[in-house]
């Protein structure tokens, strides 16, 4: 069962400006690296769920959270059903994010109003997430869309929520285009927990980059 409610993941959402991606089959590993990004001041993960027997690693990574990194806010990423939605609720996810838009995984989410995020790539499917009740949208692959497109509909909708992921960076530049767009957050995949980290076990540069990233977010947000 969740720990926060959707609204409560949303604000942290929108506080932190940032949700860092990760996926590793390695549990031990995976403490780790959630260690390193709690450390570094993140109070969310997404934990992208795309190989076999994830559910296991989530399993052990979300109580590891639960009983070590108060205020951490676990959840599911790469998600593309709604029975796959429900397993991972049972395991205590947050929050679910999806590659694209799914009626069946927003009525699960919507039921035991865990926060959901659909990735969407037009005005047209952003409306109909909104209308299922979706509180931040994903829009992916950013890098295909760009900043551009964000500051385009918020021209229109400028209640619309957007979470860019793919496409984003730790780069100033990069981060201060799409915040400046009127982005809500970002999503933070191998620019930030990148395979040389991994590699390396460079926990320590991890936790370092992390704090780095949210400071510049809340800099560039002044």
């Amino acid at each position: 069962m969740a720990q926060y409610s959707r609204i409560e993941v949303a604000s942290v959402m929108k506080e932190q400006g940032m949700v860092p991606l990760f996926y590793h089959p390695n549990i031990e590993l995976g403490k780790k690296v959630l260690k390193a990004c709690y450390d570094g001041g993140a109070r969310l993960l997404e934990f992208t769920a795309r190989g076999d027997f994830a559910f296991e690693v989530f399993l052990e990574l979300n109580k590891y959270a639960i009983a070590e990194l108060p205020g951490m806010i676990m959840g599911v990423g790469s998600i593309t059903d709604g029975a796959a939605a429900s397993m991972f609720m049972q395991m205590g996810a947050n929050f679910i994010v999806t590659p694209s838009l799914r009626e069946d995984i927003a009525v699960v989410c919507n039921r035991r109003k865990v926060l959901w995020s659909p990735g969407c790539g037009s005005l047209t499917e952003i409306n109909k997430a909104e209308e299922l009740g979706c509180e931040i949208v994903k829009l992916f692959p950013g890098s295909t869309y760009g900043p551009g497109f964000v500051k385009a509909i918020k021209g229109p909708q400028p209640w619309t929520s957007v979470m860019p992921t793919g496409g984003v960076s730790t780069d100033e530049d990069n981060l201060k285009g799409w915040f400046d767009a009127g982005v809500t957050c970002v999503g933070m995949g191998s620019k930030l927990i990148s395979k040389d980290i991994l590699k390396n076990r460079d926990y320590e540069g991890l936790e370092e980059l992390v704090s780095a990233t949210l400071s510049l977010i809340k800099e560039i947000r002044k």
